[in-house]
């Protein structure tokens, strides 16, 4: 694990710890996150801090094994939800940073990471996706677009089943525009539910260079 400042470029990535850590410090800025991005590095905070991770191996969806239950399929096909796609990013993300986690006390997404992904939504890098009920906004999700690669990195919801059916309709709709993964980061019971796999962080990277 590394220190660094804000001119240091990021370590290596086999530098990390076994959880995936890799560096500590530096300043939170809509550049620094997309470099960040590019290398298969994203940061979560612990307290006013900014860790850097990039674990290994990662967990990913290839969108064309998306499994989708038959409860889910009949969510599909009803009119229980509305589907968007980045249509209302600065609630989406204001929702995931104030929606309580189980077995968690407050967010990591601070108010400096709320800025900084609305500044790369703002230039088309960071989308949404979204569930509503009428005009209202009851589940969604967000992340970052690069490439081939949508990195995914919170969702939430309000009612049962919102931000699940917003995620199978991005991904679908992501599958068509020719994404060829998701990266889930961390292992989930919820995600791997959906098909989400443990690969080499290595060939994880691979997709990120076109």
């Amino acid at each position: 694990m590394t220190i660094i400042t804000n001119n240091l470029p990021f370590p290596p990535l086999h530098l990390a710890d076994e959880e995936g850590l890799l560096a500590v410090g530096g300043h939170l800025t809509s550049e620094r996150l997309l470099e960040a991005y590019k290398l298969g590095i994203f940061p979560w905070y612990e307290g006013d801090t900014i860790l850097w991770w990039s674990p290994n191996p990662r967990f990913v969806l290839y969108p064309s094994q998306l499994i989708i239950s038959k409860s889910m399929q009949k969510i599909l096909r009803s009119n229980t939800f509305t589907y968007t796609y980045n249509k209302a990013f600065t609630q989406v993300i204001h929702h995931c940073k104030n929606s309580p986690r189980s077995g968690q006390q407050g967010t990591w997404i601070t108010n400096e990471m709320e800025i900084a992904y609305n500044n790369l939504h703002h230039l088309g890098i960071a989308i949404s996706a979204e569930a509503w009920q009428g005009k209202t906004l009851v589940g969604g999700l967000y992340g970052v677009l690069l490439n081939r690669v949508f990195c995914g990195e919170s969702m939430f919801m309000l009612i049962p089943n919102a931000s699940k059916y917003a995620f199978i309709k991005l991904t679908q709709q992501l599958a068509q525009q020719g994404i060829q993964l998701i990266d889930c980061q961390v292992h989930t019971s919820h995600l791997e539910s959906l098909g989400a796999v443990m690969i080499p962080r290595e060939k994880f990277v691979s997709y990120l260079n076109p």
